[in-house]
């Protein structure tokens, strides 16, 4: 009995090639419609979607993966930087609108992305990495948990969808050796007891 394995590959795009926006945007409609639309609760129009994702393209602090399945674009993710004024977060970066079409689930997309977003992160200089999710992407939390992400927050009303609120959960993860020497011992002093006001 033959099996066929289908080829998986992710890089970063920094122009459309051929059927690459077509298929983007497909692959953006079916997460969507499997309610894991990165914000969208219902599919915007195709011209929207074209829109959107040119724009990305065109702002300097993003920079767009994207993970492919036998050649067509099925899953995607993005590293936003802080904008050059914010000094002070100048050494973080966030990983944001992260999704794999249903359709190319249980292939590694999602932790190939993830992976690709992280080596970027780390090649631009960023010692830190945060994310955001809604509680009920639980294969996503999942995988993030799994590759050392941690929870430092949740937030009751993060989204509201079908007229219900959904809480929101807030990651982070530590990309460098020496920043992470410096965390451990700010949670440690965090996790004194404060000391009451006179």
């Amino acid at each position: 009995m033959n099996t066929f394995t289908p080829m998986t590959s992710v890089e970063r795009l920094t122009g459309f090639q051929r059927s690459d926006l077509s298929d983007l945007c497909d692959a953006t409609e079916a997460a969507i419609g499997a309610g894991g639309g990165f914000g969208w609760v219902t599919v915007p129009s195709r011209d929207m979607l074209e829109n959107y994702w040119k724009g990305v393209l065109m702002v300097p602090e993003r920079q767009l993966f994207v993970g492919r399945l036998d050649g067509v674009i099925a899953a995607s993710a993005q590293l936003v930087r802080p904008a050059r004024n914010n000094e002070a977060q100048a050494f973080t970066a966030q990983l944001q609108t992260s999704f794999v079409a249903p359709w190319a689930r249980g292939h590694g997309l999602a932790k190939a992305v993830t992976l690709a977003v992280e080596e970027a992160a780390r090649l631009s200089g960023a010692g830190l990495l945060n994310l955001d999710i809604r509680e009920t992407l639980t294969p996503a939390i999942a995988l993030y948990e799994a590759l050392g992400y941690t929870r430092w927050a949740e937030h009751p009303f993060y989204a509201l969808i079908d007229g219900r609120p959904i809480r929101g959960l807030y990651y982070y993860k530590v990309l460098d050796a020496g920043l992470e020497t410096l965390v451990t011992a700010t949670t440690s002093d965090h996790s004194r007891p404060m000391e009451r006001l006179s």
